[in-house]
């Protein structure tokens, strides 16, 4: 709950510091929750020493990022997925240019209980029965005698997306054995902690120690664990680039904040926030 009520203080303040500066050039930013903590923290400093410029960050999610940058109602837009061919033809006047800022592992989390009680690591197949709804207590997998609590994310969520494209072979693919739908990673890192029996996809950066992150067990037999190192070498097998969007090659402050992102001083933020920095 803690993690839940920063990232919504932190969004309250982007907006307050947006509401004060009305004369101020203002910076429009929309999107993922997982890209959210970057943008944040990187316009809270960005805008200390560019005293004319107001950014204003809100969530929503990869999918509404895209379409409202497709509106153009934002200036960027904030993803964790690849922005598919539909969603490009969907907005032929808007020219979208992908900047990346670092990178991500989405990993399978379960309850610290079903953790502890023995589960640290599944197959892809075993977690996608479990998503088919063909393993439905976690005695079938070596685990406790409990119904297993399977908690799936919105369609529109990039981290759904990157997550499916690889357990069920279809980033669209619709989940039969899931008993909850959820929006956010703040959402499901609450449900998934609250619960003793659950299992969800997370951004990496958002394990702790009520949700468990697991490892993967490979076809050869390898287990492979979700740590920092193993995005960087891109072993573990379900990692993502974290993106902003423009339409267009971005131009004046605007150019500016996203090269402060990118710069050494913006990596560290992105380090901060628990993913790993484009200079890794």
């Amino acid at each position: 709950m803690k993690t839940y009520y920063v990232y919504i203080l932190i969004l309250m303040f982007t907006i307050i510091t947006g509401c004060n500066a009305s004369k101020k050039e203002t910076i429009l930013c929309a999107g993922s929750t997982t890209v959210l903590p970057v943008v944040s923290d990187a316009a809270e400093q960005f805008t200390l020493n560019h005293r004319d410029v107001a950014v204003i960050v809100n969530a929503g999610g990869s999918g509404v990022g895209i379409n409202l940058l497709g509106e153009q109602k934002i200036h960027i837009g904030m993803i964790s997925r690849n922005i598919s061919q539909e969603e490009i033809e969907k907005y032929p006047d808007v020219h979208f240019i992908t900047h990346s800022i670092g990178k991500d592992a989405v990993v399978p989390v379960v309850s610290s209980e079903i953790y502890d009680a023995g589960i640290i690591a599944l197959t892809i197949e075993q977690i996608a029965k479990i998503y088919k709804g063909g393993i439905t207590n976690w005695k079938e997998v070596g685990g406790p005698d409990k119904e297993i609590l399977a908690v799936d994310k919105e369609i529109s969520r990039g981290t759904r997306h990157v997550f499916m494209e690889i357990v069920l072979g279809n980033k669209e693919a619709e989940a039969p054995g899931a008993d909850l739908v959820l929006g956010s990673n703040n959402e499901e890192q609450v449900a998934i902690a609250q619960s003793n029996a659950a299992i969800g996809m997370l951004s990496h950066a958002w394990i702790n120690d009520d949700v468990k992150g697991l490892s993967i067990i490979l076809a050869n037999g390898e287990r492979v664990d979700p740590t920092l190192q193993n995005i960087i070498n891109g072993k573990f097998p379900i990692t993502r680039n974290l993106l902003l969007i423009t339409n267009g090659e971005p131009q004046g402050k605007i150019r500016e904040f996203i090269g402060f992102i990118k710069s050494p001083d913006g990596q560290k933020i992105v380090e901060q926030a628990g993913y790993v920095s484009l200079y890794r």
